[in-house]
């Protein structure tokens, strides 16, 4: 059973197609990279997977269990509010801007979700929270706020926020495309971290090395559709004229 799937979906803004009859599945413990570029409907995508964009038509499947479905009319049909709030527990999301709560310490914004939303324990929350942090070489920023923070920490924070949730797959929509070069790094490694505990995930990323590098399966995405997908040695030396025209800068360097 696949943890993830999405079936011949459609998306449009103010009449423009964005996305294509995109279909897409994603298994337990995969890493998928989706790459593109600008405005080829990668974040889109992603926000779909996510409920935070509704589906034109098109299915939606967390581990067989439908968040939409095709209406009679070809539409998506979304399920219940309470089914939906329990697939919403599957997954988590980390935002290219953070989206860190300023008026809460790092503390709080981790255990925010989990305490209020989950109704878990807050002193087990927050010994969990703490090794979290840990993880992610913050533990002496536990009571700093998030102005007090480089961009770098502040996305180590936000990725210590997801996984505070105990997600079974969690979604990166472009998770370094604000910070300088120098922070990049430091969050590419954690994310590498979490690959060799082998966290199911799916990243919209421009970073080519790292998509390389991390991923079991690369979806190259361009005009609202699916070029091609495969194995990262498969989609990097692919003889695909899209493909090829797009990856040719980054390849040349190899």
């Amino acid at each position: 059973m696949y943890l993830l799937e999405m079936n011949h979906v459609k998306k449009s803004f103010n009449g423009q197609e964005v996305l294509k009859d995109i279909s897409l599945s994603v298994k337990e413990g995969e890493i998928v990279s989706i790459i593109g570029p600008s405005g080829s409907g990668k974040s889109t995508l992603l926000r779909c997977a996510a409920m935070l964009e509704q589906m034109d038509q098109g299915e939606l499947i967390y581990l067989g269990e439908k968040a939409a479905y095709s209406g009679t009319e070809g539409n998506s049909v979304y399920a219940a509010k309470d089914v939906l709030r329990r697939i919403q527990k599957y997954y988590g999301l980390v935002f290219q801007n953070f989206h860190l709560f300023p008026h809460m310490t790092v503390m709080n914004n981790v255990i925010d979700a989990p305490v209020h939303v989950q109704k878990r324990n807050k002193e087990e929350v927050k010994a969990e929270a703490i090794k979290l942090l840990q993880k992610m070489g913050l533990e002496d920023k536990a009571e700093a706020y998030p102005c007090q923070l480089s961009g770098g920490q502040c996305q180590r924070v936000a990725i210590a926020r997801a996984l505070a949730l105990h997600p079974k797959i969690l979604f990166f929509d472009e998770p370094t495309s604000a910070l300088d070069p120098e922070l990049t790094g430091e969050v590419l490694k954690v994310i590498k971290s979490l690959a060799e505990l082998q966290i199911t995930m799916v990243i919209v990323t421009h970073e080519m090395a790292f998509a390389r590098d991390i991923s079991d399966r690369v979806i190259f995405m361009a005009d609202g559709v699916i070029v091609e997908e495969g194995t990262p040695e498969e989609v990097f030396s692919s003889i695909n004229v899209r493909t090829q025209s797009f990856l040719g800068r980054y390849n040349e360097i190899l």
